[in-house]
């Protein structure tokens, strides 16, 4: 008999005939998000759960009792409680890798936006007010090539953001980590730096680390004082590694030039949020995986990882707090 999942969202057909195969499956196949009460009733019966950015609490593992997996369709996974899914032996998967270049890509789109203020000048022409040429200083952007960027988080995307600096754009790459990566140091230039020191030396700085208790706010006030005055801020990882008032405070106060953001700390973001009135300051709808390829991809390495877990065999991608389960 084949096992039972859930699927919490559509996906394409491709990877449906894949899930087919192997599993009995319901799938929620409206755009909008499924009601929790929903899905407290679709995961009664099932072993598997594929999801979007599932959260994943022990009150709602008590609604799941033959629950075995569940395969998030995102890299992040900040909404599992992992220790409330290893005393249920859950086992937990992502899908890191495939959305790396996707991710570097649009965080080099917020920074050329935000430094050359592409998208403030559009909506100037747009709106009619282009009818004498730009001379005045006031029009001026901020050059990307042979800049300073300063890189906090040099995992597999913060290297494809550093090789897109240095080969691209011939910019000088300083970057902060946990551990200090001498291969890459050696082989592209990089400089290691401490936060601080970073922050002082960088024209851009870019913020790409995981959400947990030691990076909560990691940058507030103490850290948007540091930086330079025309320094440009951009946030494609997680919204709460930032204390949003004190980048509004920092822009507000022109502690720094511009900011790039594909995330906030409460998303949707507040209609009333300061943010969306500031002109140096490029709002997204954490875009950062929307691409086709990339969904696609997210959505096929998701349904392989819940069949490899409920087919006796390891899923390639059990987050790390779990990977004891699978052992």
């Amino acid at each position: 008999m084949k096992p039972k999942v859930f699927i919490a969202k559509p996906i394409p057909q491709e990877v449906e005939d894949y899930i087919a195969q192997h599993c009995e499956y319901k799938i929620w196949n409206k755009e909008e998000a499924i009601p929790k009460s929903e899905l407290l009733k679709e995961v009664a019966e099932v072993e598997g759960l594929m999801t979007p950015k599932g959260v994943i609490t022990k009150e709602f593992l008590t609604y799941a009792p033959h629950l075995k997996v569940v395969s998030n369709i995102a890299v992040g996974y900040d909404a599992f409680d992992t220790e409330a899914m290893r005393e249920r032996r859950v086992i937990g998967t992502h899908t890191p890798y495939v959305l790396d270049d996707s991710v570097a890509d649009l965080v080099f789109g917020l920074l050329l936006s935000a430094g050359r203020r592409i998208v403030e000048f559009d909506r100037y022409v747009k709106e009619g007010k282009w009818e004498k040429p730009l001379d005045s200083r006031e029009f001026y952007g901020k050059d990307i090539h042979h800049a300073t960027i300063g890189i906090i988080g040099l995992g597999r995307i913060g290297e494809k953001i550093m090789k897109r600096a240095s080969a691209g754009f011939d910019m000088k790459v300083l970057y902060h980590n946990r551990s200090r990566k001498i291969e890459l140091e050696n082989q592209y230039g990089v400089l290691y730096r401490d936060i601080d020191d970073l922050l002082r030396e960088s024209d851009y700085v870019v913020v790409m680390l995981p959400l947990n208790e030691s990076t909560t706010h990691i940058i507030g006030k103490g850290q948007f004082e540091l930086m330079k005055n025309d320094a440009v801020f951009i946030n494609c990882s997680r919204g709460k590694v930032v204390d949003e008032q004190a980048l509004i405070s920092a822009l507000q106060n022109n502690e720094i030039r511009a900011a790039g953001l594909d995330v906030f700390e409460i998303e949707p973001i507040e209609k009333d949020n300061p943010l969306l009135k500031m002109n140096n300051v490029i709002t997204l709808p954490h875009i950062g995986s929307c691409t086709n390829n990339t969904r696609f991809d997210m959505a096929m390495t998701a349904a392989e990882n819940m069949v490899a877990a409920l087919t006796n065999q390891t899923p390639p991608n059990v987050v790390k707090e779990l990977q004891d389960l699978v052992k």
